[in-house]
């Protein structure tokens, strides 16, 4: 019950930044370049006419950007489950032939030469259109080095539209399986019912103690390290004695 304690104390704070709501717009990039209007009219294109599609999380940057409007465009496609396949295929791909990944992120090979690559193992590979449009919209505006950070967004995305949450907690030892149960149920109570949770432990024995819980972009930290920071920085301001 202890560690279940220690993270229910953290329960008001974390009620507050919990569950975002769906948010109509995606942030844009301040410092985004002709790109982004190719990629709104790529999430408008649908021959549907789903209006008012919302992202399920709010996702910020550049990456976040090219993630949110592939997934607009691929639920007014009703594509999205197809092109989650598609992308989890491209990466494993990459990763299991990486003379072909390099060569589609070189900056030097020719943008047309890059293109024709991508469109090609498209091709080869039988993936859907919408996904084959995307793939190669990055290649012919040099964005390919970026996919596999943009797919892992997408990917935040898919599971948040399916009621998935995924949450990383790092600790110093692994969770015995009976505190683990206790801070999943924990967790259920703060994100909701009807929410899948899965909880991905990571270890760190940099954090002393404690653990650090995230998930959909939000962060409770009660590590040891940083109530340590916390009390160097509170010692090292200087005292007013007159408040005394």
């Amino acid at each position: 019950m202890a560690l279940a304690n220690r993270f229910r104390s953290g329960i008001s704070f974390f009620k507050n930044i919990a569950v975002s709501d769906s948010v109509s717009s995606v942030r844009s990039n301040p410092h985004g370049g002709s790109l982004f209007p190719a990629l709104r009219n790529y999430a408008t294109a649908s021959a549907q006419t789903t209006a008012n599609v919302k992202v399920p999380i709010a996702l910020v940057g550049e990456n976040g950007n090219f993630a949110s409007w592939l997934y607009i465009a691929a639920v007014k496609m009703n594509s999205l489950e197809k092109i989650e396949s598609d992308l989890s295929e491209m990466i494993e791909a990459m990763k299991t032939a990486p003379i072909f990944a390099q060569f589609t992120k070189d900056p030097s090979v020719p943008r047309g030469t890059r293109l024709a690559a991508i469109r090609d193992a498209c091709d080869q590979a039988k993936f859907a259109e919408p996904t084959k449009n995307f793939l190669s919209l990055l290649a012919e505006n040099g964005k390919l080095k970026n996919l596999d950070a943009i797919v892992k967004k997408f990917m935040q995305l898919t599971n948040a539209h399916r009621g998935d949450v995924k949450v990383l907690v790092t600790t110093v030892m692994p969770l015995p399986p009976a505190e683990e149960k206790e801070l999943t149920e924990t967790l259920q109570e703060i994100i909701g019912a009807g929410k899948k949770i899965t909880v991905e432990q990571k270890i760190d024995p940099s954090i002393y103690g404690g653990l650090i819980v995230e998930f959909q972009q939000k962060v409770l930290d009660m590590s040891i390290r940083t109530r340590a920071q916390q009390m160097e920085r509170l010692l090292r301001e200087p005292v007013d004695f007159n408040n005394l």
